[in-house]
């Protein structure tokens, strides 16, 4: 987990010189102003109650006549649905570009991608890439009248997950400066970790703490000004909010791990570790639950309503990163 971005970030490519929204790649670096202005046009999408969420209806089409267009080098349908709808509850025009099947290299791969977006007249990308940097490339050659927004490259970042994540703390927990929070699991491969981090840190949480087997931990963690926790009772003692990071299911396999059922004794998030934390924790977890590997079911089910409550917020977050990159103040 290295602390620039592989390639750009050093003159912060996602800001236009008057400091404007052009591009969301990463949070890292993201101006606090930025981060609360997305934070607080996402909310005002939503329509809360006591017990339920929603998105509101007529919401203004503020990307008619404007083109989205999809670019996932992987299978994941979850997430790209979830910006195909936040895009045509804007009026957006959506063109899905798969190229999961051509070279997926962030090089002569992504130039022929820049052809076919010119071609399908593109006024907004949303792209998952496996390759880190890869939407930092297409950012830097795109025409100046594109916006790229990254759902997520390699390890490096998904910035959209961590402001859902954002989100959803501040709307349960609204001062977020007086939290501590904590991240359970793989942080070592996690682009949802370390944007989350960054996000935090940005928005002022005084403690930040990541929970771990050494081995899914990146060297010098201490680096991104967090507490660092090998075992889970310490780690989560005196919590507000708990973030459980899902477990590919390739570290399932691999020597980073000697097996699942030592991973949930060790690290598994259970009713009795919960109560360690704040009488009132709050939960993330964006699941689906793999054979309660990271969480206990009970768990999620005590959390119910921030669980199901996920969707709804990330589909306001989509909308207000859309909206305002896309130019939409």
């Amino acid at each position: 987990m290295t602390r620039t971005a592989p390639g750009f970030i050093k003159s912060n490519p996602q800001l236009t010189r008057s400091g404007e929204l052009k591009h969301l790649l990463s949070t890292e670096g993201l101006p606090r102003v930025i981060v609360n202005h997305l934070l607080d046009t996402a909310q005002q999408y939503l329509s809360a109650t006591q017990h339920e969420v929603k998105v509101k209806l007529n919401t203004p089409p503020l990307l008619q006549g404007k083109t989205v267009c999809h670019l996932f080098a992987d299978d994941t349908t979850r997430s790209r649905t979830a910006f195909e709808v936040a895009a045509r509850q804007l009026s957006a025009e959506v063109v899905n570009f798969d190229f999961r099947f051509s070279s997926t290299g962030p090089g002569e791969s992504l130039r022929a991608t820049l052809a076919g977006m010119q071609a399908l007249q593109a006024d907004l990308v949303v792209m998952r890439h496996t390759e880190s940097g890869a939407p930092y490339l297409l950012a830097r050659h795109c025409p100046p009248h594109v916006h790229v927004i990254n759902a997520g490259d390699g390890r490096y970042a998904d910035p959209v997950q961590a402001l859902l994540d954002m989100l959803m703390i501040r709307h349960y927990k609204p001062d977020i400066r007086g939290l501590t929070v904590a991240l359970v699991g793989d942080i070592l491969h996690s682009r949802v970790a370390r944007s989350d981090i960054h996000a935090l840190t940005t928005l002022g949480a005084p403690e930040i703490r990541v929970i771990g087997p050494r081995t899914l931990l990146p060297d010098g963690p201490e680096q991104l000004g967090v507490q660092v926790f090998h075992e889970m009772d310490p780690g989560l003692r005196g919590a507000d909010v708990i973030i459980v990071l899902g477990l590919p299911s390739e570290r399932l396999n691999d020597a980073c791990l000697p097996s699942t059922r030592e991973y949930l004794n060790s690290y598994g998030l259970t009713p009795a570790r919960l109560a360690l934390a704040a009488p009132d924790a709050l939960v993330l977890y964006a699941g689906p639950i793999k054979g309660c590997i990271e969480i206990e079911p009970s768990v999620v089910d005590g959390m119910r309503a921030v669980t199901l409550n996920q969707q709804t917020f990330g589909l306001a977050v989509r909308m207000a990163v859309m909206g305002i990159v896309a130019g939409a103040r």
